[in-house]
């Protein structure tokens, strides 16, 4: 096995530290207009772009050449640290939010999609530092490393394995990767773009229409508002709940689409299995908050749709308490926080695609229980799944589970009531952002000690790369010759 190129690896987060200050430059109008500081906005920049500059001239190695595995996933996890820790300047600059570990929780938060805030009143923020805050949800969304490999397509095949590993795109559906990243982001504008529109012509302003739209897309969950979507009109929750339904959708899916190849897209098993799972998770809340409280038929479904949509897809956003809703359904919510959306979306969690696949193994052993000798191969979209891969998919829920109830173990000891670590636990690394209890979708994790608060970072970011990446980099043979 040969050695890592160093060189190459801090060339690579130079440039992401550079994209990060670019990112900051947006900030600086949305200031300008609400006649705010922009100062914060141009020492960020200047704090970013910097070392990101001098690291991406002075090392001289090329990043044209292949990157290897190892390479890719210590640029994708060096990548992220770069990319979280230099998202706190705003806020350190700004001033609004004290303290490092609420700084760079509400970092990691915002650029791995998970929505989770320890802001207690959200519409104190200055304008620029509400933008910031959704801001940091789309860049995560799309991925870091997508925009690196727009600007270097020079990574060929390198390229794409840092690609799939952030965001789990592993359909080859154009022969370039620098292709299927352009198409990839012209899918998130025009979806950003479209989600803008619908909110603005509902009434929603431009500045909260577009901030929205940035959690939403990126399945994030960021709100400029204290009670969430809560005070919005039922035509701008259903809008948000198409858009995030949209949102958790494999980019692959949306590309077939575009070409007309709908067979392709008939063929996509996780899609109909991802729209038959959602659809019956909608009605089993439905009839639950029909029955069990005094809500009207359209009132159950809307709430329901919305919040098992925002559940499911890892978003987050919220129109009612669900910690009030009759137990059936709050239990019900906490299990769909496991759930995640489609392999190849901007949503955390397992993802409907390794859940088809334990599915189709769980009747597999059924069926061999009574027939010991058949022999019946797993298949997603017509084709084997190589045993490696089935492996893989089982190996990642059993890890998922076990991180899950290590996080949970550590917030109990850490002193944080069972149901409020167990939901925190479980919203963290499926980078869903609300939990259980006082910590519920219409509320925050102000009140977590910093123990519990560093320990949703961890897992925030271990959600958020998969697992497999972070884990790779801490095994003894990755740092072998």
């Amino acid at each position: 096995m040969s050695t890592i190129n160093f060189r190459s690896v801090l060339k690579i987060t130079g440039l992401v530290l550079m994209i990060s200050a670019i990112s900051f430059s947006l900030c600086i109008p949305v200031a300008f207009i609400y006649e705010e500081p922009i100062l914060p906005f141009i020492l960020a920049l200047i704090s970013a772009g910097l070392p990101g500059t001098l690291l991406y001239i002075l090392i001289k190695t090329p990043i044209t050449q292949k990157v290897s595995g190892r390479e890719g996933y210590l640029s994708v996890t060096l990548g992220w640290l770069a990319l979280v820790l230099s998202g706190m300047l705003p806020y350190v600059f700004t001033g609004e939010i004290k303290g490092f570990t609420n700084m760079l929780f509400e970092s990691v938060s915002g650029y791995t999609t998970t929505g989770a805030s320890i802001l207690t009143d959200i519409e104190k923020l200055s304008k620029s530092v509400l933008f910031w805050r959704s801001l940091t949800h789309w860049i995560g969304g799309i991925g870091i490393i997508l925009l690196v490999i727009i600007i270097l397509p020079s990574l060929k095949v390198g390229g794409y394995n840092l690609f799939s590993m952030e965001s789990s795109l592993k359909e080859k559906i154009l022969p370039r990767t620098k292709t299927i990243a352009r198409t990839v982001l012209l899918i998130y504008l025009g979806l950003t773009v479209a989600e803008t529109v619908m909110l603005t012509a509902g009434g929603m302003n431009l500045f909260d229409g577009i901030c929205h739209s940035f959690g939403t897309i990126a399945t994030g969950g960021f709100s400029t508002r204290n009670t969430s979507i809560a005070g919005y009109s039922g035509y701008i929750q259903y809008v948000i709940a198409a858009f995030m339904f949209l949102s958790a959708t494999s980019y692959v899916v949306f590309y077939f689409i575009i070409k007309r190849a709908f067979s392709r897209v008939s063929a996509n098993e996780e899609f109909w299995f991802y729209i038959f799972f959602t659809t019956a998770a909608v009605v089993s809340v439905t009839l639950i908050l029909y029955t069990g409280t005094e809500r009207d038929f359209e009132e159950s479904f809307r709430h329901s749709l919305f919040q098992v949509i925002s559940t499911i897809t890892t978003t987050g956003y919220a129109t009612s308490d669900y910690t009030q809703w009759p137990v059936a359904a709050y239990v019900l919510i906490f299990f769909l926080i496991f759930a995640g959306g489609s392999t190849g979306s901007t949503t955390g969690g397992i993802k409907m695609a390794r859940h088809l696949i334990s599915l189709k193994n769980l009747r597999n052993v059924t069926v061999r229980l009574q027939h010991p000798n058949a022999v019946m191969p797993v298949k997603l979209n017509g084709q084997i799944v190589p045993d490696n891969i089935n492996s893989l998919m089982t190996v990642f829920i059993q890890l998922f589970i076990l991180f899950f109830i290590a996080g949970m173990m550590i917030m109990i000891l850490s002193g944080i009531p069972a149901i409020e670590a167990a939901g925190a636990s479980a919203a963290s690394l499926a980078c869903v952002g609300p939990g259980m209890g006082a910590s519920g979708n219409l509320c925050n994790f102000a009140h977590f000690n910093s123990i519990a608060r560093i320990t949703m970072v961890l897992l925030m970011i271990i959600g958020r790369l998969e697992i497999f990446t972070i884990l790779a980099v801490f095994t003894k043979s990755f740092w072998k010759k």
